[in-house]
Order: structure tokens, then sequence, then C-alpha cells
């Protein structure tokens, strides 16, 4: 699965963060470092999703844009 991420260059680093996965952010001293913390915190963050959904009814909807 892709996700496009927001990343930020300032003076300590870069920071990541997923617009699609509210609350998903990471950074890192380095752009490279930065892409590879916010791939880790995706997968994190769709586990504690999922197990957040855990016994619930989950449905599909279609919104068109």
């Amino acid at each position: 699965m892709r996700y496009k991420i927001a990343l930020q260059q300032s003076e300590e680093g870069y920071s990541a963060s997923v617009p699609g996965l509210p609350g998903c952010w990471s950074q890192g001293t380095t752009e490279q470092e930065a892409l590879e913390n916010i791939q880790d915190a995706i997968h994190e963050y769709l586990a504690a999703r999922d197990e957040l959904l855990t016994g619930a009814v989950v449905r599909e909807v279609e919104v068109a844009s």
C-alpha cells in the first residue's frame, strides 16, 4: 500500500507526517532516516487501528470527489 507523506526540513532534521492517517508522524536527522521512521510509524499506526476494530462490523463506502 502507498501513502502520501508530508516531509518538512528544519534545523534539527526532517519531520514526516501522513495526511491520510491523522496523528501518524515521525522524524529523523536525515531525509532517509525520516522516511524509514515514517514507514515504521505507518505499520504501528495500522496495527493499532486494526486492534481497535477487533469485533466491529466494518464496511466500506465510496465517495466521489
